[in-house]
């Protein structure tokens, strides 16, 4: 699968498309709508359209509207990862590195706030939803441990990696919808306190 989202749909549509480029079409027109308008704000037929196909060819590859959203969230998380990967694969310096991660986490953030915020909305009220979200939580946890390996980085045990985990995502979250601004904080500080973080954690 293709992991760069925002470029599944800058090419035309593929005539004759395989079933696999077509569930990847759908499920990147999926995420630029559910990010633009919400999940609530986004139905199956805007999907297909989005697409470029009909409604009919949405529901050959997907039961609903939350199958697609898990599978777009699920794409971002393999995206946000891969690009982690070859961040860490670089050979830049620990400190230089983790520059190059907090950067590439907040704009990630950032770019996708709005899925990110229908996630969050899903999470908290469906059961399914939470489940599989806590899954991938998990599948991050076990990236975080087998990357360090790969790097010879220090281990640390699986509690304080989800530490880092949570900092992470959580603040990155609270720089893309600008919550800093609003509580009068500085974002060179936290970037700085974020990158300092990660630094250790590859020191």
């Amino acid at each position: 699968m293709a992991h760069d989202l925002d470029r599944q749909l800058d090419t035309p549509r593929p005539r004759r498309g395989s079933p696999a480029q077509t569930r990847e079409r759908l499920v990147a027109a999926a995420a630029r709508l559910f990010n633009r308008a919400g999940y609530h704000g986004t139905d199956s037929n805007q999907i297909a359209r989005e697409a470029g196909y009909a409604t009919g060819v949405f529901y050959k590859h997907f039961a609903d509207k939350r199958e697609i959203f898990l599978a777009a969230y699920e794409t971002w998380v393999v995206s946000e990862w891969k690009a982690v990967d070859d961040q860490l694969s670089s050979g830049r310096t620990p400190e230089a590195t983790a520059r190059k991660l907090v950067a590439l986490t907040v704009d990630f953030h950032t770019r996708w706030r709005g899925l990110r915020t229908s996630l969050m909305e899903l999470v908290a009220g469906d059961a399914k939803v939470r489940r599989f979200y806590r899954e991938q939580r998990k599948r991050q946890l076990d990236l975080m441990a087998r990357i360090r390996g790969e790097i010879g980085a220090p281990r640390h045990r699986r509690e304080e990696d989800a530490i880092h985990l949570f900092t992470m995502e959580r603040t990155a979250d609270a720089i893309a919808q600008g919550e800093l601004r609003d509580l009068g904080l500085d974002r060179d500080v936290l970037i700085d306190a974020l990158v300092k973080r990660v630094a250790a954690l590859l020191a």
